[in-house]
């Protein structure tokens, strides 16, 4: 990678990484509707693993987890201790497994919306349709994640925390899958594809964009063929 578009890969990030700051210090990042409160922090994400590529995606979840656990650690609530480890509520603390839940669904939601969009595309030829399928199932997996982490976790003290027996638990954690889990999957499925039609064409042309295994292939076999024709020019 040349000198140039390394600073242009390094500007993008930063503009990712501002986008991601803003959002976690603004109610834009957290969205009330009625009873419920909808996160957007996961598009910037799904975003740059689809647009620059699995690797870009990751480091961005990475942020996004950061910026989680950040938020968990100065502006507490209830559940905090489930994304911080240096936060106690009732006397339950955060660990190493608050770590695991606040950074390794995030980072796997930025590489595998890249992966599995590459995919997609490799068997659709559909960007638009691929994005918006990669968007929501990565999404929806992303938040399985979370709350399986949670309760496999922080089972018996989330449980404490929100008043319920431990044996309603399940219960609890569907129920915020289903209203929360599902609106934002909806959410990343409409919004992505419309942000990748707009930014697509500038990041293909500052050459950022990251192929799919298949464009890869062909573009190798163009290359093989052309360097042999004009091997057999010379000959002649």
């Amino acid at each position: 990678m040349d000198r140039k578009r390394r600073t242009q890969r390094l500007t993008l990030a930063a503009f990712f990484v501002a986008v991601q700051a803003v959002m976690t210090v603004t109610p834009v990042g957290y969205l009330p509707i009625g009873a419920l409160s909808i996160t957007t922090m996961h598009i910037p994400v799904i975003l740059a693993g689809i647009l620059i590529g699995p690797s870009f995606g990751a480091v961005m979840g990475f942020v996004f987890g950061l910026s989680s656990m950040l938020r968990a650690t100065f502006s507490p609530g209830l559940t905090s201790f489930v994304f911080s480890p240096f936060i106690t509520v009732g006397g339950i603390s955060g660990n190493f497994s608050s770590l695991l839940i606040v950074f390794v669904p995030r980072i796997l939601l930025g590489w595998l919306s890249g992966k599995t969009y590459r995919m997609l595309v490799d068997m659709t030829g559909k960007e638009s349709l691929s994005a918006m399928i990669s968007a929501g199932l990565n999404t929806v997996i992303h938040t399985l994640l979370v709350m399986g982490g949670i309760w496999a976790f922080f089972g018996a003290p989330y449980a404490s925390v929100l008043g319920i027996s431990e044996a309603a638990l399940g219960t609890a954690i569907g129920a915020v899958i289903v209203s929360n889990g599902i609106p934002e999957a909806v959410l990343a499925a409409v919004v992505i594809p419309a942000l990748l039609k707009a930014l697509l064409p500038m990041v293909k042309r500052m050459g950022l964009y990251e192929k799919t295994e298949k464009k890869e292939k062909t573009t190798e076999v163009e290359y093989a063929v052309s360097s042999d024709n004009g091997c057999r020019k010379h000959a002649y």
